[in-house]
């Protein structure tokens, strides 16, 4: 019989003696007491605590072995005392070599359980990569990176989302946040990411591409998969630009949250002076309907874009996330070492479990 230990991790050897000790030594246990109790006293049953301890840790073979040895030590108990005949002790071996069966077969659809949640995680996994790709490290002067971290555990993707692609002598970046959570919210983010993907790099002007992607979520919503959800779609987003010649970032911003600039170490809020209705709401648009708002991007200057998912999280106490105010007392100048910084701090802001998606990216203008 090979015998399938628990799975490896961190101190995984003397773990795993250590946990398959603990069996062996409690049929010992019950064994050597009911042997001290006399013939009047059966413990024998007890040794079905052995094999439902290791299900909780172990797979079906191991599973199966100690509850074998259960089973042995509870005949070699009636051979010691001399009761093999009697009808008790062959009830109580009956009973006990059921119960392992059940133990076992219980473990072993347990297993298969975790075999099919490792391939949804897989597939997860995969789908993620496929619809949000990770930025590049750098794009023409830009140096970039970007983070995103779902507010379920076992979750892969989610409703928040970012892009970057490079046309004619700029760079465009996208970040936004669907409404809501699930596969409606998924299937929003694949839905903005694809036509901002495949427009994009035509280079239409600015007001015009985000017109095209506030007409793209507002079709689908009024012809939704789910008529539950009619209406009730609509996506966030911040729509950038950012020419290489230029020490300059065009923004329009519809109903996302603020990017944050780091200069110096003070940080400036780019709030907009008229922020437009979240893609999805409100009627069709043109591009006479978007006016692109300029703002400062110096070389050296760090560009932080973010989700609500970040600044709404709140502490224990109920506290919000301080986005600003931790950028301000940082010197971090990386993009990547900054993102990680971000993310670590918020989940120990947190305690360590989100309620909400979170994407961050980081953007860094450097001299070519």
């Amino acid at each position: 019989m090979r015998i399938q230990f628990p799975p490896a991790g961190p101190g995984s050897t003397g773990r795993r003696r250590a946990l398959i000790a603990g069996p062996l030594l409690l049929i010992a246990a019950i064994m050597a007491a009911d042997l001290l109790s006399g013939p009047d006293i059966h413990l024998g049953p007890l040794l079905i605590a052995a094999p439902a301890l290791t299900a909780a840790f172990g797979g079906k073979r191991l599973t199966a072995f100690i509850g074998a040895l259960a089973v042995g030590g509870q005949i070699a108990l009636g051979v010691i005392f001399g009761r093999t005949a009697t009808a008790d002790h062959q009830t109580q071996t009956g009973a006990l070599f059921l119960a392992v069966c059940f133990i076992v077969a219980f473990r072993a659809l347990r297993e298969r359980h975790e075999q099919a949640l490792d391939r949804a995680r897989w597939v997860a996994d995969v789908a993620q990569k496929v619809l949000l790709k990770p930025l590049p490290s750098r794009i023409g002067p830009l140096e970039l990176a970007s983070e995103y971290a779902a507010a379920e555990a076992e979750a892969q993707i989610g409703g928040d989302l970012y892009a970057a692609v490079r046309a004619r002598g700029a760079t465009r970046v996208l970040i936004g946040d669907c409404r809501g959570k699930g596969l409606n919210a998924v299937g929003d983010a694949a839905l903005l990411l694809g036509a901002f993907r495949a427009a994009a790099h035509r280079f239409p002007p600015l007001a015009r591409l985000v017109a095209h992607l506030h007409n793209t979520v507002y079709w689908d919503a009024e012809e939704p998969a789910d008529e539950l959800a009619a209406g009730e779609s609509f996506v966030t987003a911040a729509v950038l630009e950012i020419p290489d010649d230029r020490p300059l970032v065009h923004l329009v911003s519809c109903g996302h949250p603020p990017p944050l600039i780091v200069r110096d170490g003070e940080v400036t809020t780019l709030a907009v002076s008229d922020p437009d209705l979240p893609f999805g709401l409100g009627t069709p648009t043109t591009e006479d309907d978007y006016e692109p708002e300029a703002f400062a991007f110096h070389d050296g200057d760090l560009l932080v874009l973010y989700t609500d998912g970040v600044i709404e999280a709140r502490d224990p106490r109920g506290n919000f996330y301080p986005l600003a105010e931790r950028l301000a007392s940082w010197n971090e100048r990386e993009p990547q070492r900054l993102i990680q910084r971000i993310r670590q701090d918020l989940l120990a802001h947190v305690g360590g479990s989100l309620d909400d998606d979170a994407a961050l990216v980081a953007i860094r203008r450097v001299p070519l």
